[in-house]
């Protein structure tokens, strides 16, 4: 017979595991996307008032500075992945993916079509939206990388 515990643990298990496969496959699909010119116009509002991204934009380009973005998701989705078989791996990806989504955050305040013009805080745009939703990400990562580290102590 199944105590509380035991369904506890089992869905603690079941969220991780959905939440580490909906990362990866976000991950590796916004990533794959970088490589399609219409996501490279998408993404220019955002890394050009980025104060990070700005500089990187000018000496690469376009295309290049998505591109180097595509295969940067596309590799943390990887690393994310491979938790089963190689958990501090899966430790680094989980911390890229941190730091990556700390930053998306950061073009909240940096990209001024965030907000609805003229109507300040807290009315977000559409743009703003989409950006919002990468503290949802941020936790997901925050958690995948807790999980990771616990496997590789384990081992």
């Amino acid at each position: 017979m199944k105590t509380q515990h035991d369904t506890t643990q089992a869905l603690q298990s079941m969220g991780s595991s959905t939440l580490r496969s909906a990362l990866v496959l976000n991950l590796l699909w916004i990533g794959a996307l970088k490589f399609e010119d219409y996501e490279v116009e998408n993404i220019h509002p955002l890394v050009s008032s980025s104060p990070l991204f700005a500089p990187v934009l000018k000496k690469f380009g376009e295309k290049k500075t998505a591109r180097i973005l595509g295969m940067t998701e596309i590799a943390m989705a990887s690393l994310i992945a491979a938790r089963p078989l190689a958990p501090r791996a899966s430790v680094l990806g989980g911390l890229g993916a941190v730091g990556m989504f700390a930053t998306t955050l950061s073009f909240l305040f940096t990209t001024p079509e965030a907000w609805q013009e003229g109507r300040g805080f807290p009315k977000l745009s559409m743009a703003g939206q989409f950006l919002v939703k990468d503290a949802v990400f941020l936790g997901a990562s925050v958690l995948v990388t807790a999980e990771s580290l616990r496997a590789a102590r384990r081992r």
